[in-house]
């Protein structure tokens, strides 16, 4: 089993797949790593030998920003947008859409469940 950035990666996946298990590595990325490491993109990560995984290894932790340091640096930048009090960092701060989607209708994931409020009562006829 390959443990890469404190992964463990899946064993009878593709390389080029088994990469993006690690939070911060994409398809793209993936490839790109495995070229400069000289892996054929077609070969399943249990088929890696040890020098492989080295060379894979030393890649990511030389020059990509993965899991824990990606996760804080995006945290962070998140809190710096609230405590500027932008536009985005107000839309953080009330849990709706930042990007500019409609909410009128859709943006459940952002705003929760539904909160149904009561309709207006209609007057009595006389």
């Amino acid at each position: 089993m390959a443990r890469i950035a404190g992964i463990d990666l899946p064993k009878n996946k593709r390389g080029e797949i088994g990469l993006t298990y690690i939070y911060g590595i994409g398809r793209s990325t993936a490839q790109d790593i495995l070229t400069r490491a000289g892996i054929s993109l077609d070969k399943k990560v249990n088929q890696w030998n040890d020098e492989e995984q080295a060379a894979i290894r030393n890649i990511i932790n030389a020059e990509i920003k993965v899991e824990g340091a990606l996760r804080s640096e995006t945290q962070m930048n998140i809190k710096r947008l609230l405590d500027i009090a932008c536009y985005r960092g107000l839309r953080h701060r009330k849990g709706l859409p930042v990007r500019g989607q409609r909410t009128k209708t859709n943006s459940r994931t952002r705003k929760g469940k539904r909160k149904t409020v009561a309709g207006k009562k209609k007057a009595p006829k006389k």
